[in-house]
C-alpha cells in the first residue's frame, strides 16, 4: 500500500510529534504531510524524513506566529493531493482530519483533540484577544465550527487518545471512535536513587492551555524551587512573572530530560490535557504527579499511588496539594510499573492491528461519503 501521514505543523515539540513519530516508525517510507515545518525547532532526525510542507512554509518568518493564521489553514490542508495513496493516516488536533481524499483511499484520524480553541476552552482563548477585535474573532471562530463538522465527516475511521478525546468526538462530532492510548518510550526512563530537590513542570510553554501561570503563581508564594523544561511563544511572558526561585531550563530531551524526572520531588501537571504523556514519563522514572483533576490524566494516573489531584485551578488549591505531596510516602517501582502499560511496543501493535481491520474491511463498512471543501 502507498501510505501518507498528515500532521498540523512541525514548528514545536510536545506530545503530539512523539505520537507522530511511533506512527512514522510504522510506515518509515511514508511521506509527512504538514502545513508548516521549522527543521530548527525539531530534533535533527525528522531532516531525513519525506516532509511536504504546505506553500505557506515557504515564508519563514510566519513560524513564530502561526497561531495567527489560524482561519487559513483550513484551505490550505485541503489542498494537498492523496489520489496516489491508499492510506493516509492524520494525525489531527485541529485541522488534519480536514483533508480530502478519494473514495478509494482509506483515511484514518488519530484525533488528539477536536480543535481546542473552537470547542473546548472557547473563552479562554477568546480573553487573549484585545476587546476591540473579539466580534471579528468570534465570527471567524464561528465560520470554522462549521468547516470542522464538515471536515469530521471526512475520515473513515477515527482513534481517540483516551475516553475524555472520545467523549469529545462523540459530543462534538457526533462519531464513534477507538481508543489506542499515546506512546511512551518506557525503555528511554529508568529508576534511579536521587537527591529528590526541586519540583519539575515539562511544558510547551504556551498560555493559557497549559495553565502554567498557575504553577507560576503557586511557586511565586510557597518559595519552593521549580524547574521548567520547555520552549514555546509564550516564554517570555511566563519567565517575566515568576521570581527567582523559578528556572526555565529550555527544552531538554534524552538523557538530560530524564535525570530532570529522576531527580524531581514531582512533576507540576497544572493544566487540562487531553491525555497528557508527560506525567506518564515521570512515572517512568518513579516520579509522582501533582495534577489537575480534569482531563486525560485521570485514566492515566491512580490517586495516592501515583499522583495527587488539585481540584480547583487556583494557586491556593495547589499549594495545598503540594503540601499533602510532601507528607504522602512513594514507592517508586509502583509509580514506574503504572507506566508500562502505555509503553510504546502496545501502542504500535494495537495500531498495526487497528489499520489491517480497517484495511480488510474497508470500504464494504464505509461509514460516509467524503465532502467536498466548504463553500
Amino acid at each position: 500500500m502507498k501510505i501518507a501521514i498528515v500532521h498540523e505543523y512541525l514548528v514545536q515539540y510536545g506530545g503530539a510529534e512523539r505520537v507522530l513519530e511511533a506512527i512514522h516508525e510504522l510506515f518509515p517510507e511514508a511521506p509527512v504531510y504538514t502545513l508548516l515545518y521549522d527543521p530548527d525547532k525539531m530534533p535533527d532526525f525528522y531532516s531525513k524524513w519525506d516532509i511536504r510542507p504546505s506553500s505557506l512554509s515557504k515564508y519563514k518568518w510566519i513560524n513564530p506566529h502561526y497561531k495567527a493564521f489560524f482561519y487559513f489553514y483550513p484551505y490550505l490542508i485541503e489542498q494537498f493531493d492523496f489520489r496516489d495513496f491508499d492510506l493516509v493516516i492524520s494525525c489531527s488536533y485541529a485541522y488534519s482530519h480536514g483533508i480530502i481524499t478519494s473514495p478509494d483511499t482509506l483515511h484514518i484520524t488519530y484525533c488528539h483533540t477536536p480543535m481546542r480553541f473552537a470547542w473546548i476552552q472557547e473563552e479562554e482563548y477568546l480573553s487573549k484577544i484585545p476587546l476591540v477585535a473579539r466580534p471579528i474573532y468570534r465570527k471567524m471562530v464561528n465560520h470554522l465550527k462549521k468547516w470542522d463538522i464538515q471536515a469530521s465527516k471526512r475520515p473513515d475511521y477515527y482513534i481517540a487518545s483516551c475516553q475524555n478525546v472520545a467523549d469529545r468526538i462523540q459530543r462534538i462530532y457526533h462519531r464513534d471512535s477507538y481508543i489506542i492510548n499515546p506512546p511512551i518510550n518506557i525503555d528511554s526512563f529508568h529508576l534511579k536513587e536521587s537527591n529528590k530537590s526541586y519540583y519539575l513542570l515539562v511544558s510547551r510553554l504556551v498560555h493559557p492551555y497549559k495553565r502554567i501561570d498557575l504553577a507560576i503563581q503557586a511557586f511565586n508564594v510557597n518559595g519552593l524551587p521549580l524547574k521548567i523544561v520547555g520552549e514555546g511563544a509564550d516564554r517570555s511572558f511566563l519567565e517575566n512573572s515568576a521570581n527567582k526561585n523559578i528556572e526555565f531550563l529550555g527544552e531538554k530531551h534524552g538523557r538530560e530530560l530524564e535525570e530532570m524526572y529522576q531527580n524531581a520531588k514531582a512533576l507540576i501537571f497544572p493544566g487540562e490535557d487531553d491525555f497528557g504523556i508527560v506525567p506518564i514519563e515521570a512515572n517512568a522514572c518513579g516520579c509522582p504527579v501533582i495534577a489537575y483533576r480534569k482531563g486525560g490524566v485521570m485514566e492515566s494516573q491512580v490517586e495516592f499511588k501515583t499522583a495527587l489531584f488539585f481540584r480547583e485551578p487556583t494557586p491556593e488549591s495547589l499549594n495545598k496539594t503540594i503540601s499533602l505531596h510532601a507528607q504522602t510516602q512513594w514507592v517508586p517501582s509502583q509509580i514506574r510499573e503504572n507506566a508500562l502499560r502505555f509503553n510504546k511496543s502496545i501502542f504500535m501493535n494495537n495500531l498495526s492491528d487497528f489499520i489491517k481491520e480497517c484495511n480488510q474491511t474497508y470500504p464494504l463498512r464505509k461509514i460516509h461519503s467524503h465532502s467536498g471543501p466548504l463553500k
